[in-house]
């Protein structure tokens, strides 16, 4: 395993998750939330990653005060537990109030209701002691072109992220985009649009972006060009590692599980770009197959990240010298075959 290495670790308690699908039901038995706690710290992770309402469960329900309380003691078992949280996410894509979108909706009382609980997110974050609240803009498109203009809802979405922004000074927004699913097509499918929209809000410099790898894969295209992308500007915030299995729904397979090449170019240039020296976090955004016995139920965590590790040594004992040889010579062939014998181990 790769030592004296930048990176910190977390996953969210969704990813242990019970096996149920569209097709079935659950396959392994709920746990608990301190549970999955007190195996995030087993498994040495570093932190953990929160929608709101894994944060404060019912949210909807509860008034401002109630919510600081339980914010505050959840805030109180990660520091007895030696753990942060590394960001919250307002999960809009649950309410019967963002069947038609959220931001987006073409109903101003559902587009008020997700600003308000977005609000209400950062709250939380603030309480945790996170600056990263994660768009996953999951309804943020349309099953029906004539349905919505494209050009308002972007005005939209603006004027939702310039509200959350004013709410608190030190908030910064990871967009996270997704081509499809649920959503037919969405708005913001890949990083550059994130980026671009980014640009519109009153302080850019606070609008970034979370990269997944298989949200990358479904939009057809290479996961370690979209974060060098969004290194290049400085506006990597945030990092889900999976895999993928070709352009289909989104499985959140185990990093490095169905494309091995690929997951090493994820880490090469993650090193390249020295992601992680500001602090950002590694995490994996990824579930157990629905096969998974429950005593089996955290391999895919452990796993996850023993291949980040060993990818880790992989791009650290690349010939680099050798490489930059043949590329001058355009040998690419040769470069080809050099990195598949590095990875099988030549």
């Amino acid at each position: 395993m790769a030592t004296n290495h930048p990176y910190k670790f977390c996953f969210g308690p969704w990813n242990i998750s019970e096996g149920a699908d569209p097709y079935g039901p659950t396959t392994r038995p709920p746990q608990t939330f301190d549970w999955k706690l007190e195996q995030l710290k087993k498994l040495g992770f570093d932190a953990m990653m929160f929608h709101d309402d894994d944060a404060v469960p019912d949210i909807d329900t509860k008034s401002a005060v109630q919510i600081r309380k339980e914010a505050k003691e959840l805030k109180k078992k990660l520091d007895d537990a030696g753990l942060v949280a590394e960001m919250v996410a307002p999960r809009l894509w649950f309410s019967p109030m963002t069947i038609d979108g959220a931001y987006t909706s073409n109903d101003p009382k559902c587009r008020r209701y997700a600003i308000d609980r977005s609000r209400r997110s950062i709250d939380i974050a603030k309480i945790l002691g996170t600056d990263i609240l994660v768009l996953w803009l999951a309804r943020e498109g349309t099953y029906l072109r004539e349905a919505k203009k494209g050009r308002r809802s972007i005005v939209l979405m603006v004027e939702a992220f310039d509200q959350m922004l004013a709410h608190d000074k030190k908030i910064r927004l990871a967009i996270e985009p997704k081509p499809n699913e649920p959503m037919d097509h969405a708005y913001l499918p890949t990083i550059g649009h994130a980026l671009a929209v980014a640009q519109l809000t009153r302080d850019p410099k606070r609008v970034g972006a979370l990269i997944e790898t298989a949200h990358c894969i479904l939009a057809g295209l290479d996961p370690a060009d979209e974060i060098a992308f969004a290194m290049s500007f400085g506006k990597l915030w945030s990092l889900h590692l999976n895999d993928q299995n070709g352009l289909k729904y989104d499985q959140d397979k185990p990093f490095g599980s169905t494309n091995l090449r690929g997951a090493f170019d994820q880490v090469r240039v993650l090193e390249q770009n020295k992601y992680g020296s500001r602090g950002e976090y590694v995490c994996f955004d990824v579930h157990p197959f629905r096969t998974t016995k429950p005593e089996h139920t955290l391999a895919h965590l452990d796993n996850s990240r023993r291949t980040f590790l060993r990818l880790v040594e992989k791009a650290r004992s690349f010939d680099e010298t050798a490489a930059k040889k043949l590329i001058a010579a355009r040998d690419y062939q040769a470069l080809d075959q050099m990195v598949i014998e590095h990875l099988l181990g030549k």
